[in-house]
């Protein structure tokens, strides 16, 4: 290694033959790691001009506990399911002595390898994160993997790297949804649904076909589509709409999407539930003030942040090893309003 070039913690870790979690508790005077290993890993550290962030640094001299902060990475803050989980963050790490900085990727990849900079810099603790839709390489959260800062994922999980992640029931909740539109009459459902490249949208999409063919009717591909909020449906419906063989339902990603459905097909002359059915999933509160109110699938995403805070701060204290992967699934279920016969 050329000795301009600075080093990690993966580095000391890798030259000394520990984890990255054994050389930062040593670099912040963890008690649970010995005296000799302690005093080894911080003079190869300052043999090799290791340079902790200035937020480190500043928290090092303060004569005061400094406060435990974690990074939390929104997709979107207006979005109902992402602040609601958010409030279970932010509670649950309330509850434990933590403070939250929280940041908007707006959906972009590179605002979000900027986000995972800056929190590196800022020596967060840990960081939960929900990834942007058009992510696709992993390297900025493999680097705070690195650095020896945990990552859970929550919603859109990161299927490159084998770390802990807290999810909803995406496939049960579109199975019994779409069983449901089924049950009451519905034979030819319609999909708009996200990305494909994201995990909760082939979930959702595999329950919303196997219900089909467990109800023995067919999957018609031409009503599967990549729309995934409320713009996108207003101008999606018309076209599907104005075909000869229309839907009598339609299933929707999430609510905003299928509040533009609602709103397009009434627009257009449509009964709803009448005529069509339609179900979203999220269960925000835009679910009730609609007219009809809207059918969807609670995802519980206070529940879901909470869960998340927990596994991260279980990791930073100790309690639960640095390494385990915790996978956890909090339940859905079907809310029926006036959007569904």
């Amino acid at each position: 290694m050329k000795e301009s070039t600075p080093i990690t913690m993966k580095d000391i870790a890798q030259a000394l033959g520990v984890s990255v979690a054994t050389v930062s508790r040593a670099l912040q005077d963890s008690p649970r790691i010995s005296e000799e290993r302690r005093n080894s890993i911080k003079r190869y550290a300052r043999e090799h001009h290791f340079n902790p962030n200035f937020m480190a640094g500043s928290l090092r001299k303060s004569r005061v506990q400094p406060l435990h902060i974690i990074g939390v990475i929104l997709p979107q803050f207006t979005h109902y399911y992402f602040s609601s989980i958010l409030s279970g963050i932010e509670e649950a790490a309330a509850s434990r002595g933590y403070r939250v900085i929280v940041a908007q990727s707006n959906e972009q990849y590179e605002q979000e390898v900027e986000i995972c900079q800056s929190f590196a810099d800022y020596n967060v603790c840990g960081v939960i994160v929900s990834q942007a839709k058009d992510t696709k390489v992993y390297s900025h959260f493999q680097k705070l993997l690195d650095l020896g800062i945990p990552l859970v994922f929550y919603d859109r999980i990161c299927t490159g790297l084998d770390v802990s992640r807290v999810v909803v029931d995406d496939y049960m909740g579109a199975f019994n949804a779409v069983n449901y539109l089924i049950a009451t009459g519905c034979r030819r459902i319609a999909f708009y649904g996200s990305p494909m490249q994201l995990e909760i949208s082939k979930n959702r999409y595999n329950g919303y076909k196997d219900a089909i063919l467990k109800a023995g009717l067919k999957v018609d591909e031409s009503l599967v589509v990549e729309c995934d909020n409320r713009a996108a449906a207003e101008d999606m419906t018309p076209r599907i709409l104005e075909r000869e063989m229309i839907p009598d339902g339609f299933f929707a990603v999430n609510d905003d999407t299928a509040i533009g459905i609602l709103y397009t097909a009434k627009r257009m002359g449509y009964r709803v539930p009448q005529d069509i059915s339609i179900c979203g999933f999220t269960n925000g509160e835009r679910a009730i003030a609609c007219d009809p109110m809207l059918t969807t699938v609670e995802q519980r995403g206070v529940k879901v942040g909470q869960e998340s805070a927990d596994i991260l701060i279980d990791k930073v204290e100790g309690i639960a090893v640095m390494d385990k992967v915790e996978k956890r699934v909090v339940r859905t279920r079907l809310v029926v309003r006036g959007t569904t016969r």
